[in-house]
């Protein structure tokens, strides 16, 4: 069995909140009622599974959401129309396996019905250069940065471009 890509449900939560606590700081802890509406807010939610299990999710979020990241906000002042990748995890067993790819694969694969960009951010600071050179392979190009965590946290805002006819 390969990797499978199924819709999130709240059966799901337990699990993806350890994943999501295991890969602090590279993505902000959330608690079941935050992950509940950013369930709600969600143009895809997908989790990814393999021999072993649950082995990574993706949450992406549309530019009129209802969400206070600061990450989000910078988007939504510049992009009228973008889906934003909020999180992806891979399980730290999982990773390098294809579980991310697939998961961006088809997070951008929906996108493109509905957004010309495709918009997340990275931490450099602290540095995670693992998901940096995952998204620039990807195509994501940086269109900025900023502090957040009052300075505890430096992002590069990242954006690929979509073509909806491939």
């Amino acid at each position: 069995m390969g990797i499978q890509l199924i819709d999130a449900e709240p059966a799901h939560y337990d699990a993806l909140l350890q994943m999501n606590a295991d890969a602090v700081p590279n993505v902000n802890l959330i608690s079941r009622e935050q992950l509940a509406q950013l369930h709600r807010e969600a143009v895809r939610f997908r989790v990814a599974e393999n021999a072993s299990g649950l082995c990574g999710f993706v949450l992406a979020l549309a530019e009129g959401a209802d969400y206070a990241s600061l990450n989000f906000r910078w988007f939504q002042h510049r992009y009228a129309t973008f889906v934003y990748i909020d999180r992806v995890v891979v399980h730290a067993s999982q990773r390098g396996g294809g579980v991310g790819h697939a998961l961006y694969a088809d997070v951008e694969s929906q996108a493109r019905k509905r957004a010309p960009i495709l918009a997340c951010e990275v931490n450099l600071r602290p540095p995670n250069p693992r998901s940096m050179a995952f998204h620039e392979r990807f195509g994501f190009r940086e269109v900025g940065q900023q502090d957040t965590e009052e300075g505890a946290k430096r992002v590069r805002l990242m954006a690929k471009e979509l073509d909806s006819r491939a």
